[in-house]
């Protein structure tokens, strides 16, 4: 082989291979999503469509490792310890205890979260303005709405004294603030707490099967992913001992629950997957703030107030956002 045809393979074969090399596909960034509840499609619609938005389709430009703990608190760290083996590019996250567990495992890998909480009294960020280090996401409000809430159940149930108060406390941070909330609401509005706990649906089934002893005059159901998993349990039990609730979210009475109060968990994950996608596209999460919702939502089943033999005052039918007949 003369000199020539030397070069000229050899150059060739230098561009082959740049070829080659850019033609291989680029590795996808992949998200963490560690949620503490069970699979639900609803969470991963909304988490999806805020994806999207940002520029990001599951299994087109960005991969999804799911991880969720089926309402088993104590599996968190093993699970947000996986994720964090994996080295994904963000971290999903849902509720106070999954957001600390979080914090606790990563200090490099952004996080995200969606805490009913006020997460500067949490301790995972510095403001809502500023929230430095790693962590930001979407404040739900929902400790703050629940005095408003036990308002609306009081002009829905005006003679009721005697609030049931249903609580998660394997998620102690807002249990606590639930009940401190309520309690001085209560107060207010000459009101008698009682206070019931549960963790698991056995225990649910448990705590109403003491309430018929009895006899509140209506209940209030915390936040949180493990009673939002059992809303259909809740709206069955409810109906099925006529005790009138309120809920945090529009799935309740959209499942035969009486009346919701609150943001929407919805806007929420759509929240946490656009900024998900904004931290994949080069943002810090100490340079985003904490967003927090624009809009609460009243949502009133007409149907379950009738078959409990209530009146629904005009008042709340003409501000409510959806009746649901």
């Amino acid at each position: 082989m003369n000199r020539r045809a030397f070069i000229s393979g050899l150059g060739g074969a230098v561009a082959s291979s740049f070829v080659a090399r850019a033609q291989q596909p680029r590795a996808m960034p992949i998200i963490g999503f560690l949620h503490p509840g069970s699979f639900d499609a609803y969470r991963l619609r909304a988490f999806r469509q805020g994806l999207k938005e940002a520029g990001f389709v599951e299994g087109e430009n960005v991969a999804v490792e799911y991880r969720w703990a089926d309402n088993q608190a104590d599996r968190l760290p093993e699970l947000a310890a996986e994720l964090v083996s994996r080295r994904v590019a963000v971290l999903a996250v849902t509720g106070a205890p999954t957001t600390l567990v979080a914090k606790a495992a990563t200090t490099t890998i952004p996080v995200v979260f969606m805490v009913a909480d006020d997460p500067v009294r949490m301790g995972v960020v510095a403001s809502l303005a500023r929230p430095g280090g790693n962590l930001t996401g979407f404040n739900m409000l929902a400790v703050e709405l629940n005095a408003k809430r036990l308002e609306l159940l009081h002009d829905l149930v005006p003679g009721a004294t005697r609030i049931a108060v249903l609580v998660n406390p394997g998620d102690a941070a807002s249990s606590f603030d639930i009940l401190r909330e309520v309690e001085a609401a209560a107060r207010a509005m000459a009101m008698q707490i009682r206070v019931i706990n549960a963790t698991t649906l056995q225990e649910i089934d448990a705590a109403f099967a003491g309430l018929m002893h009895e006899r509140p005059d209506a209940l209030f159901v915390g936040t949180g992913p493990f009673l939002t998993d059992r809303r259909v349990q809740l709206a069955q039990l409810t109906a099925r001992h006529g005790i009138p609730a309120i809920y945090m979210d529009r799935q309740f009475p959209e499942v035969g629950g009486l009346l919701s109060y609150g943001a929407s968990l919805a806007d929420g994950y759509r929240q946490v997957g656009s900024y998900t996608g904004r931290i994949l596209k080069g943002a810090k999460p100490a340079d985003l703030p904490v967003a927090q919702p624009s809009k609460f939502e009243l949502v009133i089943n007409q149907s379950t107030a009738r078959m409990l033999g209530l009146t629904v005052p005009q008042s709340l039918l003409a501000t409510a956002d959806e009746v649901i007949e």
